[in-house]
C-alpha cells in the first residue's frame, strides 16, 4: 500500500499527442493557411490510428492536437508524428522553429502554484529564475511535469533600435540584425600544436561582457564607422510582455507543477514543498516563493473521507453482525475476512498498475457491506446447523455444503453486473472501471476466504460456545454472563420479528393477487420518477475555488486590460468576505504555447485572461458566490464578457481539456466560414435564454483591430527594395523576430539569452510612427520610409482560428447553474435539430464536452446492465437447471429500480455515474439475496426436507432466511449510511452511490422477503417428483 500512488482519480491514459508551431508576429490567417491546414494534412497521410485532430491558431501560435485510438501506443504515435513534422517543415515558411511535441494528459492539472515575487527583482529576472533554476530543480520529481512560467517578463538581450537614427546614417533595422549576427558567433578555432604542447585557439567570437555588444561596428556610412551603440542600445531587457501575472494585485511569476495523470499527487506536492527551500538557499535572499492552489490538500481530505466512511461503515457492520450472531466470536471471525478481501483487492489494483484514489476506496467502502455477506451467510448457516443438534464439525460441513452452490452464483451475479462498467469507453471507462475491479476482487477474494479461512476459524473459536450449547441441553448449570443476558434479550426480540415477519408472509401468500398489483404499480408508478430526477455526468464537488474568464473588447492591449482585471478584483473583494477570500490570482494574456498546450486556457489574446480565486476553510458555498459573480460583474462591466471556467482538478479531468460542459461544435468548409460562424451566434443567442444555461459564448473572435501595410511593389523595385525587404523591416522592428536567432551567453549564471534586435514599443505609438520604419537592403541600398514604400490603413482580422478534423469549427460553449447537466442538453439538443437544416450538407453540428460523455457513459451502462442481467440469469438456469426460477429471482429488481429513483428524488440527486454504479451493486445485491430464499424454497419441496408444497415452501424459506437476508441488507444500509452523507472535502461525490444503494436495496430488500415468495408460491404450484424433477421443469 505505501509503495501505491494516491490520487484524486485514476490515471486516463487515453493517447493525444500535441504539435507545437511557433512564429513570432505571423497573423492567426496566415498561422492557420501556412502552417496548420498543410501539417494537418500531411499528419492524416502517414500517421496512423488518428481517431480525431483539433487545432487552434493564435498570432505567432499554432497548436495541433492529435486524439488517437485508446489501443495505440502513445510511443509509437509520438514518434510517427515526429518523423512527419521534421519532414514538413521543409514547405513551411522560412524561419519557423522545428514543432515541440508533447503527450497530453487530461489528469495533467496543476497539482499545486507556486508563486514568485519579490520588492527587488525586476519581472524578467523573476521569470528568469523560475524558469532557468527553480523549474530545472522541481522537474527531477518523479511523475511531475513542469512547464514554463507564467508571467513575468521573458529575460533577453534586448537591441532598443532608434528609427530616426538609424535614418540619419542611411540605415536600416535589417543593418543592425546583420551585424549580430554576423559579429556575435558562436564557431570554434580548434587547437594547435606547438612543441610538446597542445593548445586550444579560441576567439572572442562572441562578448563576454554585454556591453561589448554596443561596440559592434555596423559599416562605414560617409567615411565614419557607424556601431551598434550609435543607433541602439544594447542591455539586459525583455520582449514585449504578452502574459501578465497578479497575485492580490501584485505583479508575480506563477510557476505549475503537473502531475503526469499516473503519479501520486500527495508525493508530487510534499517533495516540492519539501525541494523548495533548498532551492531557495542558492537565490537570490530578496526572493519570495509561496505555493498556491495546493489541489493536495483537497485530495488529502477526499481520501480521508472515504476512508473515514468506510471505517464508521465497518464497525456499524460490525455492531449489527454481533447483534444478530450475538456471538462476539463470530463477530470477529466476519470482522477478520473483511480487512483481508479488501487487502486482496488493493494487491490486485496494484498489480494491474491502478491508483488508490476516491474511485477505487470507493469501490471498497461499498464492497464493504456485501463482504459481510459470505462470511455471515457460512456463519449463520453453521449457528443454524448447530442449532439442529449437530456437532460442531459436522455443523461446519453440513452448513458449508448448503450453501457452497448458491454463495458461489450469488458471488457470481454480483460479479457479472460489474462487467458493464469494465466495457466503458473513454474518459468514463478510465475513472470507473477501477471501481468495478476493485469490488469484482473483493468479492471474489471473500469467496474464497468464507469456503477456507471462516470455516477454520469456526471450528477454533466457536468450539467453546458449541460445548456450552450442548451442556445448555443437557440442563447442565451454567454462568451466565452480562452479555449472554443482552444475547437473549436480543434473541427474544428477533423472535418476536420472525413471528411477526411470518404472519405478514402469511398474509400477503393468501392474497397473492392484491399484493402482486402492489408492489407492481409501485414499481410502475416509480419510473414517472425519472424525468423529474434530472442526469449528470458527475456530481458538483465545492473544493473552495473559483476560476473566472474575463474577455474585455478585441483588441485592448494587456496593460489596458490590467486595469479591467484591477477593478473585476476590487468588486469581487465586495462580493466575498476578507475572511473567507484567500488569494486572487489574475492571469492576463496569451501564455507560453507549452502552457497553453497543456492546459484548458481559452485565452487567445491580451484582451482577455483568468482570474482564481482561493477560499479559506469553513467558507459559504462556492457555487452561491459564484452565482452571484454571474449576476452583478456583467452588470458592472458590461463591455466585459465573463464566462466560469473548471476550477479544481475533479471539474478539469472530467472536462478532459475543455472550458464548459457542452460544446455545440459547427464545423464546416472554409468557404462555409461566414454561415457557419452566423449560425453559431443564433444558436448562442438560443442557448443563452435556455433556463439552467449559463455561460454561453462563441469561443473564436473573428474581428479584431489589424494596420494593413499594402506595399506597391513597383514603387519598392525601383529604389531597388522588394517585400521581402518591407516586411523583413517591419518583422525585426516590431516583433524582435528574424529567420536566424541569436544568443549570447552569461558566464556568471551560464543560462544563454536570445539577442533582439526591436524598436521599442513606446516609440511607434502612432500610424506616423509606424510609417517612418526605415527599410533597406544592409550594404546595398539607401534606407526609405515605408511611408513612400506602402500604404496604410485600418481592418480587421480574426483574432483566433480553430479546427476539427482539418475544418474550421466554430464553438459555442455554455455551462449550467440551477438544474442538472441534462435537462439543459436537452434544450440544447432542440435547438441544434433546428439549425441543422440552415446549414450546407458539407457542414454539421455536433454537442461535445460532459454531455457527449455523459450520454455514452449512460448508453454504454444501459446496454451493459441490460447484458449483464441477460447473462445472470442464463448463469441462474444453468444453476436451477429452470427457465422459471431465476425470472422469479429477477422479480426483486424492479422494486430496487423503484427505491432508487424513490431515494434520488427524495434527496434531490440526479442520476449520475456514480448513482449508477450503486444501481449495479443493488441489483447484484438483490439478485443474491434472491438466490438464497429460493433455493431454500426448492430444497423445502424435496421429500426428505418435508415434502412442503409451493406456498409452504415459501413460507419456510422466507422464515428461515429472514435473517440471512436482514443482516446482508442491513450490512450494506450501514455501510451505505456515512457516503451517503456526502459529508467531508469531496464526499459529494460519491453520495450519489450511497443513496442509489440505500433507496435501492431498502426497497429490494421488502421484495426479496414478500414479493419474490408470493411469486414463487404461484408459478412453482406444481409439486415435484422428487428434487431432480423439480429443478428440471
Amino acid at each position: 500500500i505505501e509503495t501505491m500512488s494516491v490520487d484524486i482519480f485514476p490515471a486516463i491514459n487515453i493517447p493525444v499527442v500535441n504539435v507545437i508551431w511557433s512564429y513570432t508576429g505571423l497573423s492567426p490567417t496566415e498561422m492557420e493557411g501556412r502552417i496548420v491546414t498543410v501539417t494537418e494534412r500531411a499528419f492524416t497521410t502517414t500517421v496512423n490510428g488518428i481517431e480525431h485532430l483539433e487545432s487552434v491558431s493564435l498570432r505567432g501560435v499554432a497548436i495541433t492536437r492529435l486524439y488517437f485510438h485508446p489501443n495505440v501506443p502513445i510511443e509509437a504515435a509520438i514518434a510517427q508524428v515526429n518523423a512527419q513534422a521534421q519532414q514538413i517543415i521543409r514547405v513551411l515558411p522560412p524561419g519557423i522553429f522545428p514543432p515541440l511535441i508533447l503527450q497530453y494528459n487530461a489528469a495533467s492539472v496543476p497539482v499545486i502554484l507556486a508563486s514568485l515575487s519579490s520588492d527587488q527583482l525586476s519581472e524578467q529576472e523573476l521569470n528568469d529564475l523560475a524558469n532557468s533554476f527553480i523549474r530545472t530543480q522541481l522537474v527531477t520529481i518523479q511523475g511531475a511535469s513542469i512547464p514554463v512560467p507564467y508571467g513575468g517578463k521573458f529575460r533577453v538581450v534586448q537591441v532598443d533600435v532608434d528609427p530616426d537614427a538609424l535614418y540619419a546614417r542611411g540605415l536600416s533595422p535589417p543593418d543592425v540584425n546583420n551585424a549580430i549576427l554576423t559579429q556575435n558567433v558562436i564557431l570554434p578555432a580548434g587547437t594547435a600544436k606547438m612543441g610538446t604542447i597542445e593548445y586550444d585557439v579560441a576567439t572572442n567570437s562572441s562578448p563576454e561582457v554585454l556591453d561589448d555588444l554596443n561596440k559592434i561596428p555596423i559599416r562605414y556610412v560617409n567615411g565614419a564607422m557607424v556601431y551598434i551603440g550609435d543607433v541602439a542600445f544594447v542591455h539586459d531587457g525583455f520582449t514585449p510582455q504578452t502574459n501578465l501575472v497578479r497575485r492580490d494585485g501584485r505583479h508575480s511569476v506563477l510557476l505549475p507543477v503537473l502531475s503526469n495523470g499516473s503519479a501520486s499527487t500527495l508525493k508530487i506536492v510534499a517533495n516540492a514543498r519539501e525541494m523548495m527551500p533548498k532551492i531557495l538557499s542558492g537565490l537570490p535572499s530578496s526572493l519570495k516563493v509561496d505555493f498556491l492552489f495546493d489541489q493536495s490538500l483537497f485530495v488529502r481530505a477526499a481520501i480521508s473521507g472515504v476512508l473515514r466512511e468506510g471505517i464508521i461503515a465497518a464497525c456499524l457492520t460490525g455492531l449489527m453482525i454481533l447483534v444478530f450472531l450475538q456471538s462476539w466470536r463470530s463477530t470477529l471471525i466476519v470482522a477478520t475476512s473483511i480487512p483481508l478481501a479488501i487487502l486482496t483487492s488493493i494487491v490486485m489494483l496494484d498489480f494491474l498498475h491502478q491508483t488508490l484514489n476516491v474511485m477505487t476506496l470507493g469501490g471498497l467502502a461499498l464492497a464493504v457491506g456485501i463482504l459481510v455477506d459470505d462470511a455471515t451467510v457460512e456463519i449463520e448457516n453453521n449457528h443454524r446447523q448447530m442449532d439442529l443438534g449437530k456437532p460442531l464439525r459436522e455443523a461446519i460441513l453440513a452448513g458449508a455444503a448448503e450453501v457452497a452452490t448458491p454463495a458461489i452464483v450469488s458471488t457470481l451475479s454480483i460479479c457479472i453486473v460489474f462487467v458493464p462498467i469494465l466495457s466503458l469507453g473513454g474518459v468514463s471507462g478510465a475513472l470507473f472501471a477501477p471501481l468495478g475491479m476493485s469490488v469484482v476482487f473483493a468479492m471474489l477474494a471473500s469467496y474464497l476466504l468464507s469456503r477456507s479461512l471462516v470455516p477454520t476459524m469456526v471450528l477454533y473459536l466457536l468450539a467453546s460456545e458449541a460445548r456450552a450449547q450442548q451442556s445448555e441441553d443437557g440442563h447442565a448449570p451454567i454462568r451466565r454472563s452480562l452479555f449472554t443476558r443482552i444475547s437473549d434479550h436480543l434473541q427474544a426480540g428477533f423472535l418476536r420479528l420472525n413471528r411477526a415477519y411470518e404472519g405478514a408472509l402469511d398474509w400477503t401468500l393468501e392474497h397473492s393477487v392484491v399484493v402482486i398489483i402492489v408492489f407492481l404499480s409501485f414499481a410502475i408508478v416509480s419510473l414517472f420518477l425519472y424525468p423529474f430526477v434530472g442526469r449528470d455526468f458527475f456530481p458538483t464537488v465545492d473544493a473552495g475555488q473559483l476560476r473566472l474568464h474575463a474577455r474585455t473588447p478585441s483588441g485592448t492591449r494587456i496593460e489596458e486590460t490590467e486595469g479591467y482585471f484591477q477593478q473585476i478584483e476590487d468588486h469581487i473583494r465586495q462580493i466575498i468576505p476578507a475572511s473567507e477570500l484567500s488569494v486572487i490570482n489574475d492571469n492576463i494574456g496569451v501564455p507560453n504555447p507549452i502552457n497553453l498546450a497543456l492546459s484548458d486556457s481559452v485565452t487567445i489574446g491580451p484582451a482577455d485572461g483568468e482570474i482564481l480565486v482561493a477560499l479559506n476553510a469553513n467558507h459559504h458555498p462556492t457555487a452561491d458566490y459564484l452565482k452571484t459573480l454571474r449576476d452583478e460583474l456583467p452588470r458592472r462591466f458590461p463591455d466585459v464578457e465573463f464566462f466560469a471556467q473548471p476550477a479544481d482538478m475533479v471539474s478539469q479531468i472530467l472536462n478532459f481539456g475543455l472550458p464548459a460542459a457542452i460544446d455545440i461544435q459547427v464545423t464546416g468548409p472554409i468557404a462555409e466560414s461566414e454561415k457557419n460562424f452566423s449560425v453559431a451566434q443564433q444558436i448562442a443567442r438560443e442557448v443563452r435564454v435556455a433556463p439552467g444555461a449559463v455561460d454561453v459564448h462563441v469561443q473564436q473572435i473573428v474581428s479584431s483591430p489589424r494596420i494593413m501595410v499594402d506595399t506597391d511593389r513597383l514603387i519598392a523595385q525601383q529604389v531597388g527594395l522588394t517585400e521581402r525587404d518591407v516586411a523583413g523591416s517591419l518583422l525585426i522592428s516590431l516583433s524582435g523576430s528574424g529567420t536566424t536567432p541569436n544568443f549570447w551567453l552569461n558566464y556568471k549564471n551560464g543560462v544563454s539569452y536570445q539577442v533582439v534586435a526591436q524598436t521599442l514599443q513606446h516609440r511607434i505609438d502612432s500610424m506616423d510612427a509606424l510609417q517612418r520604419t526605415p527599410a533597406a537592403i544592409p550594404g546595398q541600398t539607401s534606407p526609405q520610409l515605408l511611408s513612400n514604400l506602402a500604404d496604410f490603413h485600418r481592418t480587421t482580422t480574426p483574432l483566433s482560428l480553430n479546427h476539427y478534423n482539418v475544418q474550421p469549427v466554430f464553438d459555442v460553449y455554455a455551462g449550467v447553474q440551477d438544474t442538472d447537466l441534462g435537462s439543459v442538453s436537452d434544450q440544447v439538443t432542440r435547438i441544434v435539430e433546428k439549425y441543422k437544416g440552415q446549414i450546407n450538407k458539407a457542414s454539421s453540428i455536433v454537442v461535445r464536452g460532459q454531455v457527449q460523455s455523459m450520454n455514452q457513459a449512460f448508453s454504454q451502462l444501459g446496454l451493459g446492465v441490460g447484458f449483464a442481467v441477460l447473462l445472470v440469469y442464463f448463469l441462474m438456469v444453468v444453476n436451477f437447471q429452470s427457465w422459471m426460477d431465476p425470472l422469479i429471482i429477477l422479480m426483486a429488481l424492479p422494486g430496487a429500480l423503484g427505491g432508487i429513483l424513490w431515494a434520488l428524488f427524495v434527496t434531490r440527486t440526479t442520476i449520475s455515474v456514480p448513482a449508477l454504479m450503486g444501481s449495479i451493486m443493488v441489483i447484484g445485491v438483490a439478485t443474491s439475496n434472491s438466490i438464497l430464499m429460493i433455493t431454500f424454497a426448492n430444497e423445502q419441496r424435496h421429500p426428505d426436507f418435508g415434502g412442503h408444497d409451493a406456498r409452504g415452501a415459501a413460507l419456510v424459506a422466507g422464515r428461515t432466511r429472514l435473517r440471512p437476508v436482514m443482516m446482508t441488507a442491513l450490512a450494506m444500509l450501514l455501510g451505505m449510511l456515512p457516503m451517503s452523507l456526502g459529508l467531508g472535502e469531496g464526499g459529494e461525490q460519491n453520495a450519489p452511490l450511497g443513496r442509489a444503494v440505500i433507496g435501492g436495496l431498502l426497497v429490494a430488500t421488502f421484495y426479496t422477503l414478500f414479493f419474490v415468495p408470493v411469486t414463487y408460491s404461484l408459478l412453482r404450484r406444481r409439486p415435484p417428483r422428487d428434487l431432480r424433477d423439480e429443478s428440471e421443469t
